[in-house]
């Protein structure tokens, strides 16, 4: 077994350990010369079992601090895995089922899409009726062969236009 020297407060000690075990040998005896080092500093002398028993509790006092952190995380870590199983869950639900569509939408849209479909083909052989130069004027519209239909599509109100109006044009 290695034997290290360590320093703890200012006093040197010798201590065997494990092979290989030097390194956290090391490591501890910084954390408790750490604390013995506070406690000289604050009282000064003491003998050395009263200064290694009050760095051992000071050391103690921050493994219960560092405890409760970490069963404090772990609840919070144990809460948020909860909710996020309870999202995924709820996730896998709605992707698997899709809402359904509110009671005669289907075949509302079917009848639109009906609709869409005979408009498209009118007006696919609409453009075949009129002859090459498409009227602009009003008036030739009116006496073109699409007359008919604009006539019965739309009827003029009585007593709205230009041969109701009590005016003469002037």
């Amino acid at each position: 077994m290695p034997e290290v020297r360590i320093s703890i407060g200012g006093r040197s000690f010798e201590v065997l350990c494990e092979a290989g075990q030097e390194p956290a040998l090391q490591a501890a005896a910084g954390l408790l010369d750490a604390e013995a080092s506070v406690l000289v500093r604050a009282i000064g002398r003491m003998t050395e079992p009263k200064m290694l028993l009050m760095a051992g509790l000071m050391l103690a006092d921050k493994t219960l601090a560092a405890q409760r952190q970490l069963r404090t995380l772990e609840t919070r870590l144990t809460g948020a895995e909860t909710a996020r199983l309870a999202a995924e869950t709820a996730l896998a639900e709605v992707c698997a089922a899709p809402p359904a569509l509110p009671e005669g939408l289907a075949e509302a849209l079917a009848a639109i899409a009906t609709e869409a479909e005979a408009l498209a083909a009118r007006a696919e052989a609409a453009p075949a009726a009129l002859p090459d130069a498409a009227p602009t004027e009003p008036e030739t519209i009116a006496q073109g062969p699409l007359a008919d239909e604009l006539s019965a599509s739309e009827e003029p109100e009585a007593g709205i236009g230009p041969e109701s109006s009590s005016v003469p044009p002037g």
